[in-house]
């Protein structure tokens, strides 16, 4: 299977493909941040980096091979927890990027297959992401394969596909059992951390769990770190607990700064939701 993943990343779609099973003969990575990359090519050498997405019509590849089109077009215009500029905003822009390269694909291939993501919307902006790759949405938690509260929207048109089993994983689950003191912070800290909140901390484990679930990790959380009572300590999630709330491999995006794993992780999937989508290709 020839791949081609758009917006790719820290390379959750190469990690979802060889969790389902499914031979990938070469894989194509649009991405322009080069935390991501370092970490996409550390643990896959052969992914065949392509640069920006904008620049796809000069792009050496042959696009009649490509088998699978994948990608979460930036999200930030569109989540209802930030400013909803929609498509006027730079970023959410980008998704007609992807479409136009879906949408010439498909003239050269008319059976090639697709995955987007993106965060929950207004129904008038859902609608016209559904004109343009002409299906309707699927809705998925990624609580029902993790630790983590993560509602997504993906528009495909890999067929079959029904709600992943819940495997019941609570917050508890996935927590390192010996942390590093620099995770920990004061009491003091977390009245500021608050205050810079307007007294609404974001991330409150402790009287706010979720069912024991981990509130949803974002992008920009390299500002301000998930944080809690965790067993007694007031502290934040490690990148290695990050990382298992996505259902990454441990270590995963070891070699960058926590700064950028956190916000790598933040932007990525959650590979065993992908996963479970794409073990309906086979």
């Amino acid at each position: 299977m020839n791949v081609l993943s758009l917006f790719d990343g820290i390379s959750a779609g190469q990690v979802s493909l060889e969790r389902s099973g499914i031979k990938v003969d070469n894989y194509y990575a649009s991405e322009i941040d080069k935390y991501a990359i370092q970490v996409a090519n550390k643990n896959y050498p052969n992914t065949i980096q392509l640069g920006s997405v904008s620049n796809w019509m000069d792009w050496d590849i042959d696009l009649t091979s490509i088998d699978l089109v994948i990608g979460g077009s930036p999200c930030q215009g569109f989540s209802i927890a930030g400013k909803q500029l929609n498509f006027d905003d730079e970023r959410s822009k980008l998704f007609f990027d992807f479409a136009n390269i879906l949408n010439h694909i498909k003239m050269l291939n008319p059976n090639v297959k697709f995955l987007l993501e993106n965060v929950r919307m207004k129904k008038e902006y859902q609608d016209v992401i559904s004109e343009y790759v002409g299906v309707e949405p699927i809705v998925i938690n990624s609580s029902l394969v993790s630790a983590q509260n993560r509602v997504r929207f993906y528009w495909t048109n890999i067929e079959g596909i029904e709600q992943p089993a819940d495997r019941k994983l609570l917050l508890s689950d996935i927590l390192e059992d010996f942390v590093d003191i620099k995770y920990h912070l004061t009491s003091e800290a977390m009245e500021y951390m608050s205050r810079l909140r307007n007294g609404k901390p974001r991330w409150e484990y402790h009287t706010n769990p979720l069912n024991g679930k981990s509130a949803c990790l974002t992008a920009n959380m390299y500002k301000g770190v998930p944080y809690g009572v965790i067993r007694e300590l007031i502290r934040k999630l490690t990148p290695l607990e990050c990382e298992r709330l996505q259902t990454f491999p441990d270590h995963y995006t070891k070699g960058i700064s926590n700064t950028q794993r956190y916000k790598s992780l933040g932007n990525s999937w959650t590979i065993d939701v992908i996963a479970h989508i794409f073990k309906n290709l086979q």
